[in-house]
Order: structure tokens, then C-alpha cells, then sequence
């Protein structure tokens, strides 16, 4: 019996493991900027790695290195994350059939679900004769291992050399612009693409940049949901 659930995984893992190779580059790229940055600010390998492992919250690791090194004010945090990752509300509903009848994995799933993971597993189909349950945890599982040897090397590497880190937290907003990029390659997408930026606008028009992320992430449910028949078409 194990051995079958090896050749499954094992199987599963060699189809995935194409698909998330956008994502290794990525994630290699700025989990060592995170990990630089942690190391410039007195938090050694072990804490940046621990970081990464039991957070695994991508732009809020970035911004919670901020939260760490000031006077700590707990409700400023808590809305502050709630602001950044509100957007896995939205991940987490649409991902509940894909999710479905997965057993005791889910609670990984849930955990590792990032917007890189969400991208990937929400686009596509396991290959035939692959497991469902096994695809899906390897792209997540792979996903998640990337984001911590992108921490660990760029922690090893600010340890061991030294320049100016300054604007290499912009890292994070690059990627973000590139996959808004990509994303509007297929012509399908764009209709999506210009609902979020045109909510974003006026969520920053009317709430101001420091509070536009929740207002604007309703605005665009609103809109998805009051047009879905003809979106969906």
C-alpha cells in the first residue's frame, strides 16, 4: 500500500513540478530579498526561516520586518495583516469545490494556499492517470519548500556580504506587476484585469492608499458577483 502512495506522489509530483517552475524563479528571487532584509535587521537564518515556515505570508514577511523592528502595537498588526491578506478570503471560496473531498491534506492546502499556489491550482486539471489529491499537494508543498530556500540562501548570503538593501523590498511589487502582465496576455483575462484596477482606483480615490486594499477587494466582489452571467459567458 505504501508503495503505491509513493508511485502516486511521486507521479504527482513530476507533473507538477513543470507547472511551478515560474514560480521557483519567483519565489527564489524574493524569498532571498526577504531574507536579506531580515539579516540587515538583527534577525539571524534560524528566525527568517521560521518566518517563512510557520507565516508563509509573502508580502506580509516583508511587511511585518517593519512591525518587528518598532514599538509593537497589536491593533495597528492586526489590521494591517487583516488589510494585506484579505485577499485570501477570495482564494479560499473559490477553491472550496476544487478543494472538495481531499481528506486530511486540505488543512495544508488551506495553509499554503498563496496567490502563486491559487494561480497554478485553480487553472488546471491533474493529467490522466494522476492523482487529484497528490497534484494538488505537490504544487502547494513545492510552492511552500521554494519560498523557504529563497529565504535560507538570501539569509546565508546577507550574512556573508554586504551592500545597500535599499528599494529591494520593491521586489514584491515588481512581481505582482508581472503576473498582472501575464495574466493579460490572454484576451479572456483583460475584462477581469480592468475590474480590478478600476476598483482599486476608486477604492483609492475615496478610502486613501492606506486603506484601500479591504474596500477595494469588496468592490471587486461586488462587481464579479452582480455580472458573473455575463462575465462567465
Amino acid at each position: 500500500m505504501e508503495t503505491t502512495k509513493q508511485k502516486k506522489f511521486i507521479s504527482a509530483l513530476s507533473a507538477a513540478f513543470p507547472l511551478t517552475i515560474p514560480v521557483l524563479t519567483g519565489f527564489l528571487v524574493l524569498g532571498m530579498a526577504y531574507g536579506m532584509l531580515m539579516q540587515t535587521k538583527g534577525y539571524g537564518t534560524l528566525w527568517a526561516m521560521l518566518m517563512s515556515a510557520v507565516a508563509f505570508c509573502g508580502s506580509m514577511q516583508f511587511v511585518a520586518i517593519t512591525l518587528l523592528t518598532a514599538v509593537f502595537d497589536p491593533l495597528q498588526a492586526f489590521w494591517l495583516s487583516l488589510m494585506v491578506n484579505a485577499r485570501h478570503l477570495f482564494y479560499g471560496v473559490s477553491m472550496l469545490e476544487k478543494y472538495k473531498g481531499l481528506g486530511k491534506i486540505r488543512a495544508f492546502l488551506i495553509f499554503a494556499l498563496c496567490d502563486e499556489t491559487f494561480s497554478i491550482a485553480s487553472g488546471c486539471l491533474p493529467p490522466k492517470g494522476v492523482d487529484r489529491k497528490y497534484f494538488y499537494l505537490s504544487i502547494s508543498l513545492l510552492d511552500y519548500l521554494y519560498w523557504i530556500l529563497g529565504t535560507f540562501l538570501g539569509s546565508v548570503l546577507g550574512g556573508l556580504i554586504s551592500f545597500n538593501t535599499e528599494g529591494l523590498d520593491f521586489v514584491l511589487t515588481a512581481l505582482f506587476a508581472v503576473l498582472l502582465l501575464e495574466q493579460m496576455k490572454l484576451r479572456e483575462n483583460r475584462v477581469f484585469a480592468v475590474i480590478g484596477l478600476a476598483c482599486a482606483g476608486v477604492a483609492l480615490g475615496v478610502f486613501g492608499a492606506d486603506r484601500l486594499v479591504i474596500p477595494a477587494m469588496g468592490l471587486i466582489l461586488f462587481v464579479l458577483l452582480a455580472g458573473r452571467k455575463k462575465l462567465c459567458r
